[in-house]
């Protein structure tokens, strides 16, 4: 049991501000050729905030969503809604309506703040936020609310439920103040330092963009869309110190062939998360920001944006070689707890990873989702709960992820749910996946167990890079693989097709495999 650590609770909003009061004329955002500082942005958050109150019968709203786009409105609207106390809802504009009125109906909003023009109905009260609006001066401020409590909400995200559904996600602020303690600390953030703000408000790496900027007297750089796809371009000309994203920006990089050596001297910082980069990618970006240290972080929604951590050390032949050819996801945060559990939910070397402490959300924002989500472990097995009683931090977070520990440091393997049975073979698609990735010229590979014309299930199997002799890959594949786990087909993409979060999208892919002309297995 790691020892606990204790956290003394700051508000989203009380970090920003104490930076506003320490660093005032300090850059806090730079979107283009746009630049405010910290008292700056106060000012046009705190003019949103009077609108807010306004819009709201001259009350604090509890709950606010936010149309969310990389505007200065935008953030404006984000700190507006924690210094009046309330919890943040992103939405996302690019979705369809429907969506967007089932979070709003969901999170019981009281109001959601559009930074640029009229919206579509979303079932509750919008507030129109014109430039001009923004950037007035006046009095009449709310002052900021400083009644927090740990278990008040901080934000609340959605994620794609299983019943077609979105599925709430509150965090306390409890939550990510423990996070933010820990990572302001360990990525030396402060003024002068320079952060990237690549990942969409919708997806809760944001939040770590945000605060451990502004947290800190840091300048958080917004990039234009364009710039994902040129990093190297984008880190350079924004002097960034502190790169964060998915790492399927690397493959975007590698494409482009910018990747060379030393091309990003002045990075100290990269990490990644949402999935895990491959060797190849770290290899890559490791030359190209050879004074840069580069970290793979892990979490889910549900363990406040990232729970573990792991580094690669400076010198290449000190790197692991863990399965699947993929950076380890490594060892949790202090103060938080991870345990391995098998199919029987007794503590494995794999199995599901299962997690607690600080950082867990204390529920599902209905409660009817909690119930096979969480465990409580005895002397011998696991009791998976049932929703019956209220949940306590000795619960279990269950995060269906399938982990091994390989040189002390945990490694994912995939999904739980990524287990298949092939003709009565069950076949872990990890597995293939990872022989594939040993291949020469493969950069990345999927595999997907689709219903055939016979209506039995087969393996196909998406990979990116150049590989000029396909059947040179079956070949591979026959030799390290029994028959059953061969993919029946073989499909090269330039890039894998990927959800708004930048995470590798299966079921676009399942849908590209189906409609593509495949390579086949020689017979």
């Amino acid at each position: 049991m790691p020892h606990r650590v204790t956290h003394r609770l700051l508000t989203l909003y009380q970090r920003f501000a104490a930076s506003v009061a320490e660093h005032g004329d300090e850059i806090a955002l730079e979107i283009g050729e746009t630049g405010l500082t910290y008292r700056e942005l106060d000012s046009r958050a705190a003019n949103v905030a009077a609108l807010l109150v306004q819009a709201n019968g001259g009350h604090r709203p509890t709950r606010v969503g936010l149309l969310a786009d990389r505007s200065v409105t935008t953030y404006a609207g984000y700190l507006a809604g924690q210094r009046l106390g309330a919890a943040v809802v992103p939405l996302n504009p690019a979705v369809p309506v429907a969506r967007n009125r089932l979070v709003a109906e969901a999170a019981q909003l009281d109001l959601v703040v559009s930074p640029n023009g009229p919206v579509p109905d979303l079932g509750c009260p919008v507030l129109d936020i014109g430039a001009s609006n923004v950037t007035r001066t006046g009095g009449g401020w709310p002052p900021p609310h400083n009644d927090t409590a740990p278990d008040h909400l901080a934000y609340i995200l959605f994620t794609s439920g299983s019943t077609g559904t979105p599925k709430g996600v509150p965090i306390q602020h409890r939550n990510v103040s423990a996070y933010l303690d820990h990572v302001i600390r360990r990525y030396q953030a402060g003024p002068g330092a320079r952060l990237s703000q690549t990942f969409d408000l919708t997806f809760d790496p944001s939040v770590f963009d945000m605060f451990v900027a502004w947290g800190s007297g840091a300048t958080l750089v917004v990039p234009r869309r364009e710039d994902l796809l040129a990093p190297v371009r984008f880190i350079n000309r924004a002097r960034l110190t502190h790169w964060f994203s998915v790492p399927t920006v690397i493959s975007f990089a590698m494409r482009r062939g910018s990747l060379r050596p030393a091309t990003m001297p002045e990075l100290r910082w990269s990490l990644f998360c949402g999935e895990a980069p491959t060797l190849q990618q770290a290899e890559a970006w490791h030359a190209a920001a050879p004074n840069s240290v580069l970290e793979n972080l892990y979490g889910p929604t549900e363990l406040t944006v990232t729970c573990t951590e792991y580094r690669l050390p400076r010198n290449l032949a000190d790197w692991p070689r863990p399965p699947g050819r993929t950076m380890p996801i490594g060892s949790p945060y202090p103060g938080m707890e991870c345990v391995v559990l098998d199919d029987a939910g007794r503590p494995a070397h794999t199995g599901e990873l299962c997690v607690r402490g600080p950082q867990r959300f204390a529920g599902y924002l209905d409660p009817a989702e909690n119930a096979g989500s969480f465990l409580t472990l005895g002397n011998s097995t696991a009791t998976i709960y049932d929703g019956t009683t209220p949940l306590t931090p000795e619960h279990w977070y269950r995060t269906g992820d399938r982990v091994t520990k390989s040189e002390g440091q945990l490694v994912r393997l995939g999904r739980m749910d990524n287990q298949v049975k092939i003709r009565g073979y069950r076949v872990e698609l990890g597995e293939i996946e990872s022989a594939l990735r040993e291949f020469p010229g493969v950069r990345d590979a999927i595999v997907l167990a689709l219903q055939g014309a016979d209506d039995e299930l087969n393996l196909e199997a998406a990979f990116t890079g150049y590989v000029p002799d396909v059947d040179a890959v079956f070949a591979a594949l026959r030799r390290r693989l029994p028959r059953y786990m061969i993919p029946h087909r073989l499909t090269p993409f330039d890039e894998l097709p990927l959800n708004r979060n930048g995470k590798v999208d299966r079921h676009a892919l399942a849908e590209a495999l189906r409609r593509g002309e495949p390579n086949a297995e020689p017979s």
